[in-house]
């Protein structure tokens, strides 16, 4: 673009800058910089979180290990109970090949999910917590490993009968408490590979919703590739009062029904108002 005299590269830079700030459509969001120092945050926040404002949040807690014992299976939570108007959360290892975790979307939960995770190598682990203004509000930690744990086939396949158990669930609800609020743990059998093994395709579990039996759903995970096989999950849910059981509906990526009902415990906490 540079002119015979050199001046003429500079009037057009100077040209797209003026139409640039005469664009109807604004800018992207700024990024704040990561607290954690993660070199692969940015591209995680936009490929994972959009453009839309975010702010780093203490009322977001992110919780793992320190030194991850087990890279198969790392326990990792996100918990933003004390942030009011959530809508939806996210995990994101930032160092793993796939690093997107988990959506989870809250509708009749409390903003909390539990699980385990597989760690490729040292990494950031961030949660993000949208709020109904669409702001993302996110914190996170930092796990050190020693690798491996994406591309480690999983220890299902070493079991002649693996394929027979596919998909089952096992799942307990605890009693409500004064808030109406009910803790369900649930394991799902499934290698949930991420086909990073050669000659294995990818095959892990990649929706659950669990809804109130004959009503609403209460919450809705998407769930990626780094979650662990055989993969755990502890939601905080509130039911309607007089929720007898819990329904799980879910699928795997070659299509397989993951179904369940759990029954709701009667609770003999005296809720407010009783």
């Amino acid at each position: 673009m540079r002119g015979r005299d050199g001046r003429a590269g500079g009037r057009a830079w100077a040209a797209l800058g003026l139409l640039a700030a005469l664009s109807p459509f604004p800018a992207p969001a700024a990024s704040p910089p990561d607290p954690l120092g993660s070199v692969l945050w940015d591209a995680a926040r936009e490929q994972y979180l959009g453009d839309g404002p975010l702010v780093f949040d203490d009322r977001v807690k992110v919780t793992a290990p320190s030194n991850a014992e087990d890279t198969r299976a790392v326990p990792i939570a996100v918990d933003a109970r004390s942030l009011p108007g959530v809508t939806e959360l996210v995990a994101i290892a930032d160092m793993n090949p796939f690093p997107l975790v988990l959506r989870m979307r809250v509708s009749g939960a409390v903003p909390y999910v539990a699980t385990r995770i597989k760690i490729q190598q040292a990494t950031a682990v961030h949660g993000a917590a949208r709020t109904a203004d669409g702001v993302w509000h996110v914190s996170g930690t930092l796990v050190d490993a020693a690798g491996g744990g994406c591309s480690a086939p999983p220890l299902s396949y070493a079991q002649s009968d693996w394929a027979d158990h596919v998909g089952e669930v096992q799942a307990r609800v605890w009693p409500p408490d004064a808030d109406g609020v009910a803790r369900l743990r649930l394991r799902i059998r499934h290698p949930n590979d991420t086909g990073l093994v050669p000659g294995i395709p990818a095959f892990f579990v990649e929706t659950l919703s669990v809804h109130a039996e004959n009503g609403p759903e209460l919450a809705r995970i998407d769930s990626l590739e780094p979650v662990s096989e055989n993969p755990v999950f502890t939601l905080d849910l509130r039911p309607p009062p007089g929720t007898a059981a819990l329904t799980l509906k879910g699928r795997d990526t070659q299509g397989g029904a993951i179904a369940a009902r759990v029954p709701v415990p009667v609770s003999t906490v005296q809720r407010p108002g009783q």
